[in-house]
C-alpha cells in the first residue's frame, strides 16, 4: 500500500537526516489525514490507494501552479523549494501513462462504448477516469478525448 511506503520513507528520511524530504512527507501525511477525516462522512472507499493517489495528484497540481506563479514573480528560490516537494511527492505516485498509451486506452473505450462524437465525451471521460485515474493526468486526457471524438 502507498500509505506504508510513505511511512517507511518518512522513517528513512528521519534516520538519514533529510529535513526537506521529511517535511514534504509530513505534508503528504497531513493531507492524507485531512482527506480521511473528510471521507468519514461519505460512503466508505473501497480502494485506499486510489484515495491516496488522488490526494498526491492534487498536491502535485497545487505545487506546479505555485511554481508557475513563483517563476512569474521572479522568486526562483521558492520555485525550487516547491519543485523539490514535487519530486518527493511523485516518488509515491504510480508510473503515469504515456501519451501513446493514453490514446490507446481512449480508442479502446471509444470502441467499447460506441462513442462517435462530442456528445459522448462525458461517458468516455467517466470510463477513462474509472479505469485509469491513478495513472493519468485527467486534464491532459481531456484534450486527447476531444481530439479523438472530433
Amino acid at each position: 500500500m502507498i500509505r506504508d511506503d510513505i511511512k517507511s520513507a518518512q522513517i528513512a528520511a528521519m534516520k538519514a537526516g533529510d529535513k526537506e524530504a521529511r517535511a514534504a512527507i509530513g505534508l503528504i501525511q497531513a493531507a492524507i489525514k485531512n482527506r480521511d477525516i473528510e471521507a468519514r462522512t461519505q460512503a466508505p472507499v473501497a480502494d485506499d490507494d486510489a484515495l491516496v493517489v488522488e490526494v498526491l495528484q492534487k498536491m502535485v497540481k497545487q505545487r506546479r501552479e505555485s511554481i508557475a506563479m513563483y517563476e512569474q514573480g521572479n522568486r526562483p528560490e521558492l520555485a525550487a523549494a516547491e519543485a523539490a516537494e514535487v519530486a518527493v511527492i511523485e516518488r509515491f505516485l504510480p508510473q503515469a501513462m504515456s501519451e501513446d498509451e493514453t490514446k490507446a486506452a481512449i480508442e479502446a473505450i471509444k470502441a467499447e462504448l460506441g462513442a462517435t462524437g462530442m456528445k459522448d465525451m462525458g461517458r468516455v471521460m467517466a470510463e477513462l477516469k474509472a479505469r485509469h485515474a491513478a495513472n493519468l493526468d485527467m486534464s491532459k486526457a481531456s484534450g486527447l478525448v476531444k481530439a479523438a471524438l472530433s
